[in-house]
């Protein structure tokens, strides 16, 4: 991660220090540490060490933040931002990934993240605004429920693309009643879908 660019040191911590095979079934425990998505419950995959390193540092992250994070999936990501700040909350479409990464995450003592089965494109309304938003998910465009609670500091980190080759992570910045974009770089992540599955 470093060669590759990865220069928050804290950040590096963090990977360093959350046991990424507790992530994934037994059954690829010997390929948790290759940078490279892995597949888990629900045909879902639990994104490359790369990918959770670059976003979770364009979040620039402080320990007084408050985060919302979209797609829980293993809880991987979870875990990395709970080392990084106050609190997490994740939101989870699918039940069973949902179940299961609360359990895991309780299990290994990850205590300042909170879990909720629900629509990501909705959010977490009652605990907004957050400091810092990130989606793990490609949207098709900008989920403006989600930019709604958004501190009016906040940073949020997203793919965005309206198909799997033209994707590519979105660091927005508000700046009191304005919104700044930067576009970053090319990834390949599952849709980020409404609604949920139980």
């Amino acid at each position: 991660l470093r060669r590759n660019g990865i220069t928050d040191e804290a950040v590096l911590a963090a990977i360093a220090s959350v046991p990424r095979e507790a992530f994934v079934d037994a059954s690829l425990a010997a390929e948790a540490y290759a940078d490279e998505a892995l597949p888990i419950a629900c045909r879902q995959t639990i994104s490359q060490p790369y990918v959770v390193a670059y976003m979770t540092q364009a979040l620039e992250l402080q320990p007084h933040h408050c985060v919302l994070e979209i797609g829980t999936g293993s809880g991987y990501q979870a875990a990395i931002l709970s080392q990084l700040c106050r609190q997490v909350r994740t939101i989870e479409r699918y039940a069973d990934l949902h179940t299961a990464a609360s359990e895991r995450l309780s299990r290994l003592g990850y205590r300042n993240v909170l879990t909720k089965w629900g629509d990501g494109y909705a959010g977490w309304p009652e605990a907004a605004p957050f400091d810092r938003i990130l989606v793990t998910a490609a949207a098709t465009e900008l989920p403006r429920a989600l930019l709604a609670e958004l501190a009016p500091d906040g940073i949020m980190v997203l793919p965005l693309g309206a198909s799997i080759t033209d994707q590519y992570i979105h660091r927005l910045r508000k700046k009191g009643g304005a919104c700044e974009g930067e576009k970053l770089i090319a990834v390949r992540l599952g849709r980020m879908l409404a609604g949920t599955v139980g």
